[in-house]
Protein backbone atom coordinates (compact mmCIF):
# COMPACT_ATOMS: atom_id res chain seq x y z
CA UNK A 1 0.00 0.00 0.00
CA UNK A 2 2.71 1.89 -0.19
CA UNK A 3 1.68 3.75 -3.17
CA UNK A 4 -1.03 5.28 -1.07
CA UNK A 5 1.42 7.21 1.52
CA UNK A 6 1.96 10.99 1.22
CA UNK A 7 5.60 11.93 1.88
CA UNK A 8 5.04 13.98 5.50
CA UNK A 9 5.27 17.90 4.64
CA UNK A 10 5.19 19.06 8.35
CA UNK A 11 6.11 18.17 11.62
CA UNK A 12 3.08 17.20 12.83
CA UNK A 13 2.95 14.59 9.91
CA UNK A 14 6.45 13.27 10.36
CA UNK A 15 5.28 12.48 13.62
CA UNK A 16 1.55 11.13 13.62
CA UNK A 17 1.91 9.94 10.39
CA UNK A 18 2.65 6.87 8.10
CA UNK A 19 5.99 7.34 6.18
CA UNK A 20 6.69 6.08 2.96
CA UNK A 21 8.72 3.11 2.53
CA UNK A 22 11.78 4.84 1.38
CA UNK A 23 12.38 6.22 5.00
CA UNK A 24 12.67 3.10 6.15
CA UNK A 25 15.01 1.84 3.07
CA UNK A 26 17.07 4.73 4.07
CA UNK A 27 17.53 4.04 7.75
CA UNK A 28 18.27 0.61 6.57
CA UNK A 29 21.18 1.63 4.64
CA UNK A 30 22.54 3.89 8.19
CA UNK A 31 22.14 0.92 10.17
CA UNK A 32 24.02 -1.71 7.35
CA UNK A 33 26.79 0.96 7.17
CA UNK A 34 26.82 0.59 11.34
CA UNK A 35 26.69 -2.74 10.89
CA UNK A 36 29.61 -3.30 8.91
CA UNK A 37 31.96 -3.12 11.57
CA UNK A 38 31.31 -5.86 13.23
CA UNK A 39 30.31 -7.76 9.79
CA UNK A 40 31.85 -11.77 10.01
CA UNK A 41 31.04 -14.17 7.54
CA UNK A 42 31.58 -17.11 9.44
CA UNK A 43 29.07 -19.21 11.30
CA UNK A 44 28.31 -22.38 11.97
CA UNK A 45 24.61 -22.33 10.97
CA UNK A 46 23.53 -24.89 9.03
CA UNK A 47 23.87 -24.56 4.92
CA UNK A 48 20.10 -25.54 4.33
CA UNK A 49 18.91 -22.79 6.31
CA UNK A 50 20.85 -20.26 5.09
CA UNK A 51 20.35 -21.67 1.57
CA UNK A 52 16.28 -21.86 1.70
CA UNK A 53 16.57 -17.65 2.87
CA UNK A 54 18.51 -17.00 -0.53
CA UNK A 55 16.69 -19.30 -2.27
CA UNK A 56 13.70 -17.73 -1.59
CA UNK A 57 14.81 -14.35 -2.15
CA UNK A 58 16.34 -14.84 -5.18
CA UNK A 59 13.32 -16.66 -6.38
CA UNK A 60 11.28 -13.89 -5.72
CA UNK A 61 13.13 -12.02 -8.90
CA UNK A 62 12.71 -14.75 -10.98
CA UNK A 63 9.08 -15.09 -10.61
CA UNK A 64 8.96 -11.15 -10.97
CA UNK A 65 9.73 -11.57 -14.48
CA UNK A 66 6.46 -13.42 -14.68
CA UNK A 67 4.10 -10.96 -12.68
CA UNK A 68 0.70 -10.34 -13.53
CA UNK A 69 0.78 -6.61 -11.95
CA UNK A 70 4.42 -4.93 -12.08
CA UNK A 71 3.89 -1.96 -9.76
CA UNK A 72 2.60 -4.35 -6.86
CA UNK A 73 6.06 -6.83 -7.42
CA UNK A 74 8.23 -3.55 -7.83
CA UNK A 75 6.88 -2.77 -3.99
CA UNK A 76 7.19 -6.17 -2.79
CA UNK A 77 10.46 -7.49 -4.05
CA UNK A 78 12.40 -4.43 -2.60
CA UNK A 79 10.63 -5.12 0.75
CA UNK A 80 11.79 -8.63 0.99
CA UNK A 81 15.10 -8.09 0.12
CA UNK A 82 15.27 -5.63 3.06
CA UNK A 83 14.04 -8.45 5.22
CA UNK A 84 17.06 -10.73 3.64
CA UNK A 85 19.68 -7.65 5.13
CA UNK A 86 17.73 -7.67 8.19
CA UNK A 87 18.37 -11.08 8.74
CA UNK A 88 22.29 -11.06 7.40
CA UNK A 89 22.70 -8.03 10.07
CA UNK A 90 21.62 -9.70 12.98
CA UNK A 91 23.13 -13.08 12.15
CA UNK A 92 26.82 -11.96 10.85
CA UNK A 93 26.71 -8.84 12.84
CA UNK A 94 24.90 -8.12 15.55
CA UNK A 95 25.59 -11.14 16.95
CA UNK A 96 29.48 -10.70 17.55
CA UNK A 97 28.28 -7.09 19.43
CA UNK A 98 29.43 -7.96 23.22
CA UNK A 99 27.67 -4.32 24.60
CA UNK A 100 23.69 -4.59 23.31
CA UNK A 101 22.19 -2.99 26.46
CA UNK A 102 21.45 0.22 23.72
CA UNK A 103 19.70 -1.86 21.67
CA UNK A 104 17.40 -3.69 23.82
CA UNK A 105 16.65 -0.77 25.87
CA UNK A 106 15.59 1.51 22.16
CA UNK A 107 13.56 -2.23 21.98
CA UNK A 108 11.51 -1.93 25.25
CA UNK A 109 11.32 1.94 24.92
CA UNK A 110 9.36 1.19 21.61
CA UNK A 111 7.51 -1.96 22.72
CA UNK A 112 5.85 0.42 25.15
CA UNK A 113 5.38 3.29 23.42
CA UNK A 114 2.98 0.62 20.95
CA UNK A 115 1.50 -0.66 24.24
CA UNK A 116 0.71 2.39 25.56
CA UNK A 117 -0.90 4.37 22.42
CA UNK A 118 -2.90 1.14 22.61
CA UNK A 119 -4.37 1.56 25.73
CA UNK A 120 -4.73 5.48 24.92
CA UNK A 121 -7.32 4.27 22.11
CA UNK A 122 -9.00 1.56 24.43
CA UNK A 123 -9.81 4.17 27.09
CA UNK A 124 -11.18 7.16 24.87
CA UNK A 125 -8.47 7.50 21.87
CA UNK A 126 -10.67 5.77 19.28
CA UNK A 127 -13.91 7.54 20.39
CA UNK A 128 -12.14 11.11 20.11
CA UNK A 129 -10.92 9.77 16.51
CA UNK A 130 -14.64 8.86 15.76
CA UNK A 131 -15.94 12.11 16.76
CA UNK A 132 -13.43 13.85 14.51
CA UNK A 133 -14.11 11.22 11.60
CA UNK A 134 -18.26 12.05 11.96
CA UNK A 135 -17.69 16.05 12.35
CA UNK A 136 -16.04 15.93 8.74
CA UNK A 137 -18.46 17.74 5.99
CA UNK A 138 -18.55 14.95 3.94
CA UNK A 139 -17.41 12.15 6.01
CA UNK A 140 -20.20 10.02 4.22
CA UNK A 141 -17.96 9.66 1.19
CA UNK A 142 -14.89 8.36 2.84
CA UNK A 143 -13.82 4.68 1.85
CA UNK A 144 -16.22 1.74 3.32
CA UNK A 145 -12.70 0.06 4.63
CA UNK A 146 -11.61 3.39 7.06
CA UNK A 147 -15.62 3.91 7.72
CA UNK A 148 -15.69 -0.07 9.45
CA UNK A 149 -12.16 0.53 11.13
CA UNK A 150 -13.75 4.30 12.81
CA UNK A 151 -16.88 2.38 13.54
CA UNK A 152 -14.94 -0.57 15.39
CA UNK A 153 -13.37 -0.36 18.81
CA UNK A 154 -10.48 -2.93 18.34
CA UNK A 155 -7.67 -1.03 18.99
CA UNK A 156 -4.79 -1.16 16.58
CA UNK A 157 -2.40 1.27 18.49
CA UNK A 158 0.51 2.68 15.97
CA UNK A 159 -0.45 -0.38 13.69
CA UNK A 160 -2.74 0.53 10.96
CA UNK A 161 -4.79 -3.08 11.86
CA UNK A 162 -5.67 -4.70 14.92
CA UNK A 163 -4.20 -8.06 13.99
CA UNK A 164 -1.02 -6.71 13.27
CA UNK A 165 -0.71 -5.09 16.86
CA UNK A 166 -1.57 -8.89 18.08
CA UNK A 167 1.24 -9.78 16.05
CA UNK A 168 3.74 -7.31 17.39
CA UNK A 169 2.81 -8.22 21.05
CA UNK A 170 3.36 -11.79 20.24
CA UNK A 171 6.03 -11.34 19.07
CA UNK A 172 7.85 -9.09 21.44
CA UNK A 173 5.93 -8.85 24.61
CA UNK A 174 7.79 -12.01 25.45
CA UNK A 175 11.03 -10.87 24.79
CA UNK A 176 10.70 -7.16 26.73
CA UNK A 177 9.58 -9.55 29.82
CA UNK A 178 12.65 -11.65 29.07
CA UNK A 179 14.86 -8.66 29.05
CA UNK A 180 12.60 -6.88 32.35
CA UNK A 181 13.79 -10.25 33.92
CA UNK A 182 17.66 -10.40 33.02
CA UNK A 183 19.96 -9.45 35.72
CA UNK A 184 21.19 -6.40 34.66
CA UNK A 185 17.30 -5.03 34.38
CA UNK A 186 16.50 -4.06 37.71
CA UNK A 187 18.45 -3.11 41.02
CA UNK A 188 16.44 -5.34 42.93
CA UNK A 189 13.88 -8.34 42.82
CA UNK A 190 10.57 -6.20 43.75
CA UNK A 191 11.35 -3.70 41.34
CA UNK A 192 12.10 -6.48 38.55
CA UNK A 193 8.75 -7.97 39.44
CA UNK A 194 6.94 -5.12 39.07
CA UNK A 195 8.49 -4.23 35.49
CA UNK A 196 7.17 -7.79 34.89
CA UNK A 197 3.88 -7.41 35.68
CA UNK A 198 3.41 -4.10 34.48
CA UNK A 199 4.59 -4.91 30.85
CA UNK A 200 2.28 -8.69 30.76
CA UNK A 201 -0.84 -6.54 32.09
CA UNK A 202 -0.15 -4.00 29.01
CA UNK A 203 0.61 -6.86 26.90
CA UNK A 204 -2.31 -8.42 27.12
CA UNK A 205 -4.33 -5.29 27.31
CA UNK A 206 -3.69 -4.46 23.88
CA UNK A 207 -4.12 -8.41 22.77
CA UNK A 208 -7.37 -8.74 24.04
CA UNK A 209 -8.65 -4.93 23.13
CA UNK A 210 -7.47 -5.65 19.35
CA UNK A 211 -9.71 -8.75 19.08
CA UNK A 212 -7.70 -11.11 17.54
CA UNK A 213 -9.03 -14.62 18.10
CA UNK A 214 -6.09 -16.22 16.53
CA UNK A 215 -3.56 -13.94 19.00
CA UNK A 216 -5.31 -15.48 22.05
CA UNK A 217 -5.28 -19.01 21.03
CA UNK A 218 -0.96 -18.50 20.11
CA UNK A 219 -0.26 -16.39 23.48
CA UNK A 220 -2.08 -19.50 25.17
CA UNK A 221 0.24 -21.75 23.62
CA UNK A 222 3.47 -19.33 24.15
CA UNK A 223 2.33 -19.01 27.76
CA UNK A 224 1.93 -22.99 28.12
CA UNK A 225 5.45 -23.47 26.96
CA UNK A 226 6.77 -21.08 29.00
CA UNK A 227 5.42 -22.63 32.27
CA UNK A 228 7.11 -25.75 30.62
CA UNK A 229 10.48 -24.16 31.14
CA UNK A 230 10.15 -23.69 34.58
CA UNK A 231 12.27 -25.25 37.09
CA UNK A 232 9.37 -26.59 39.61
CA UNK A 233 8.24 -30.24 39.32
CA UNK A 234 6.19 -31.48 36.77
CA UNK A 235 3.10 -32.29 38.77
CA UNK A 236 2.83 -28.47 39.63
CA UNK A 237 3.18 -27.55 35.63
CA UNK A 238 0.95 -29.83 34.46
CA UNK A 239 -1.68 -28.60 37.06
CA UNK A 240 -0.63 -24.93 35.98
CA UNK A 241 -1.13 -25.80 32.48
CA UNK A 242 -4.62 -27.47 32.62
CA UNK A 243 -5.93 -24.32 34.65
CA UNK A 244 -3.84 -22.23 31.95
CA UNK A 245 -5.89 -24.26 29.28
CA UNK A 246 -9.49 -24.53 30.49
CA UNK A 247 -9.64 -20.78 31.96
CA UNK A 248 -8.55 -19.02 28.60
CA UNK A 249 -10.15 -21.72 26.13
CA UNK A 250 -13.61 -20.94 28.48
CA UNK A 251 -13.26 -17.54 28.63
CA UNK A 252 -12.53 -17.51 24.95
CA UNK A 253 -15.36 -19.56 24.19
CA UNK A 254 -17.44 -16.86 26.49
CA UNK A 255 -16.24 -13.79 24.36
CA UNK A 256 -16.32 -15.10 21.16
CA UNK A 257 -19.88 -16.75 21.63
CA UNK A 258 -22.08 -14.52 19.31
CA UNK A 259 -19.07 -14.22 16.56
CA UNK A 260 -19.68 -17.98 15.82
CA UNK A 261 -23.41 -18.07 16.58
CA UNK A 262 -22.86 -15.15 13.29
CA UNK A 263 -21.18 -18.17 11.33
CA UNK A 264 -17.49 -16.50 12.03
CA UNK A 265 -17.61 -14.66 9.36
CA UNK A 266 -13.62 -13.93 9.59
CA UNK A 267 -13.10 -17.17 9.35
CA UNK A 268 -14.93 -18.17 6.63
CA UNK A 269 -13.17 -15.31 4.69
CA UNK A 270 -10.27 -17.11 5.16
CA UNK A 271 -11.30 -20.15 3.91
CA UNK A 272 -12.00 -18.24 0.44
CA UNK A 273 -9.00 -16.54 0.74
CA UNK A 274 -6.61 -19.95 1.30
CA UNK A 275 -8.88 -21.65 -2.18
CA UNK A 276 -7.90 -18.55 -4.38
CA UNK A 277 -4.60 -18.93 -3.60
CA UNK A 278 -4.41 -22.61 -4.04
CA UNK A 279 -6.31 -22.73 -7.54
CA UNK A 280 -3.63 -20.11 -8.23
CA UNK A 281 -0.66 -22.24 -6.69
CA UNK A 282 -2.42 -25.14 -9.84
CA UNK A 283 -2.70 -22.15 -13.07
CA UNK A 284 0.96 -21.03 -12.01
CA UNK A 285 2.91 -23.80 -9.93
CA UNK A 286 6.17 -22.46 -11.01
CA UNK A 287 6.41 -19.15 -10.95
CA UNK A 288 3.09 -17.71 -9.27
CA UNK A 289 1.25 -14.63 -10.18
CA UNK A 290 3.83 -12.60 -9.04
CA UNK A 291 5.19 -11.58 -5.76
CA UNK A 292 2.82 -9.07 -4.23
CA UNK A 293 -0.42 -10.04 -6.63
CA UNK A 294 -2.53 -12.13 -4.83
CA UNK A 295 -5.21 -9.91 -5.13
CA UNK A 296 -5.20 -9.79 -9.10
CA UNK A 297 -6.09 -13.30 -8.89
CA UNK A 298 -8.45 -13.48 -5.88
CA UNK A 299 -10.30 -10.69 -8.02
CA UNK A 300 -11.19 -13.29 -10.72
CA UNK A 301 -11.30 -16.57 -8.28
CA UNK A 302 -13.33 -15.01 -5.12
CA UNK A 303 -17.45 -16.14 -4.71
CA UNK A 304 -19.35 -12.87 -6.36
CA UNK A 305 -20.67 -12.03 -3.15
CA UNK A 306 -17.07 -12.09 -0.96
CA UNK A 307 -15.48 -8.71 -0.21
CA UNK A 308 -11.95 -7.69 -1.99
CA UNK A 309 -8.94 -8.58 -0.03
CA UNK A 310 -5.10 -7.91 -1.29
CA UNK A 311 -3.74 -10.68 0.63
CA UNK A 312 -4.08 -14.41 1.42
CA UNK A 313 -3.65 -13.81 5.18
CA UNK A 314 -1.82 -16.61 5.29
CA UNK A 315 2.27 -16.09 4.66
CA UNK A 316 3.05 -19.57 3.56
CA UNK A 317 0.44 -20.23 1.34
CA UNK A 318 1.03 -16.57 -0.51
CA UNK A 319 3.94 -17.43 -0.92
CA UNK A 320 3.17 -20.13 -2.77
CA UNK A 321 0.96 -18.79 -4.80
CA UNK A 322 2.64 -15.19 -5.48
CA UNK A 323 6.09 -17.10 -6.39
CA UNK A 324 5.23 -20.64 -7.37
CA UNK A 325 5.95 -23.64 -4.99
CA UNK A 326 9.76 -22.82 -4.88
CA UNK A 327 9.15 -19.85 -3.05
CA UNK A 328 6.57 -20.98 -1.06
CA UNK A 329 8.41 -24.47 0.40
CA UNK A 330 12.28 -22.01 0.46
CA UNK A 331 10.38 -19.85 2.93
CA UNK A 332 8.45 -22.70 4.87
CA UNK A 333 11.50 -24.60 5.42
CA UNK A 334 13.86 -20.77 6.07
CA UNK A 335 10.76 -20.09 8.79
CA UNK A 336 9.91 -23.45 10.52
CA UNK A 337 12.92 -24.68 10.07
CA UNK A 338 14.56 -22.20 11.50
CA UNK A 339 12.33 -22.37 14.56
CA UNK A 340 13.17 -26.35 15.20
CA UNK A 341 17.42 -25.63 15.03
CA UNK A 342 17.14 -22.64 17.02
CA UNK A 343 15.49 -24.66 19.72
CA UNK A 344 17.33 -27.62 19.64
CA UNK A 345 20.54 -25.92 19.85
CA UNK A 346 19.65 -22.88 22.14
CA UNK A 347 21.49 -22.52 25.29
CA UNK A 348 18.43 -22.22 27.50
CA UNK A 349 19.26 -18.34 28.38
CA UNK A 350 16.67 -16.19 29.52
CA UNK A 351 16.79 -13.41 26.84
CA UNK A 352 17.53 -16.57 23.52
CA UNK A 353 14.57 -18.51 24.90
CA UNK A 354 12.72 -15.37 25.06
CA UNK A 355 13.15 -14.55 21.89
CA UNK A 356 12.71 -18.12 20.21
CA UNK A 357 9.03 -17.74 21.98
CA UNK A 358 8.35 -14.64 20.03
CA UNK A 359 9.70 -15.44 16.97
CA UNK A 360 7.15 -18.59 17.25
CA UNK A 361 4.30 -16.51 18.15
CA UNK A 362 4.49 -14.36 14.98
CA UNK A 363 5.28 -17.87 12.46
CA UNK A 364 2.17 -19.62 13.82
CA UNK A 365 0.32 -16.15 13.39
CA UNK A 366 1.48 -15.72 9.74
CA UNK A 367 -0.63 -19.34 9.07
CA UNK A 368 -3.91 -17.19 9.58
CA UNK A 369 -2.02 -13.37 9.04
CA UNK A 370 -0.32 -11.73 6.58
CA UNK A 371 2.90 -10.01 8.98
CA UNK A 372 5.43 -11.06 6.71
CA UNK A 373 3.89 -7.94 4.97
CA UNK A 374 3.89 -5.38 7.42
CA UNK A 375 8.04 -4.19 7.45
CA UNK A 376 6.81 -2.81 11.50
CA UNK A 377 6.85 -6.50 12.03
CA UNK A 378 8.55 -8.32 9.51
CA UNK A 379 11.97 -6.35 9.75
CA UNK A 380 12.35 -6.79 13.21
CA UNK A 381 11.15 -11.13 13.07
CA UNK A 382 13.84 -11.51 10.19
CA UNK A 383 16.25 -9.61 12.44
CA UNK A 384 15.97 -11.48 15.85
CA UNK A 385 16.18 -15.00 13.63
CA UNK A 386 19.07 -13.82 12.56
CA UNK A 387 20.99 -12.27 15.60
CA UNK A 388 19.44 -15.60 17.69
CA UNK A 389 20.76 -17.96 14.81
CA UNK A 390 24.09 -15.86 15.03
CA UNK A 391 24.51 -15.51 18.77
CA UNK A 392 23.86 -18.89 19.34
CA UNK A 393 25.59 -20.98 16.33
CA UNK A 394 28.94 -18.26 15.90
CA UNK A 395 31.85 -19.52 16.08
CA UNK A 396 33.55 -16.26 17.61
CA UNK A 397 31.57 -15.62 20.67
CA UNK A 398 31.93 -12.54 21.69
CA UNK A 399 33.82 -12.84 25.08
CA UNK A 400 31.25 -10.67 27.39
CA UNK A 401 27.38 -11.16 26.37
CA UNK A 402 25.31 -8.35 27.75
Amino acid sequence: MDDLIVTPSSREELALGAWPMVFGYAMLLLVLALGLRFWRWQTAAPRWWLGSLVLWIGWQFVSASGTVDVNLTRATVPHFVACGVLFSLGLFSFSRVSRTRPFWVGLVGGVLVVLLVGWRQHFGGLEETRRFVYSLPEWQSLPPELLRKVESNRIYSTLFYPNALAGLVLLLVPIVIGIALAPFAAKSRSIQFSGVVVIAVLGLGCLYWSGSKAGWLIALVQIAIAISWQPISPRIKRNLIVVLVVGALGGFSMKYATYFERGATSVVARFDYWRAAVLTIKESPVLGSGPGTFMTRYRHHKPAEAEMTRLAHNDFLQQASDSGLVGGLAYGVWSFGGLVILYRKHSGGLRASAIWLGLLGITFQGLVEFGLFIPAISWVFFFLMGWLGGFINQIDKPKRYS
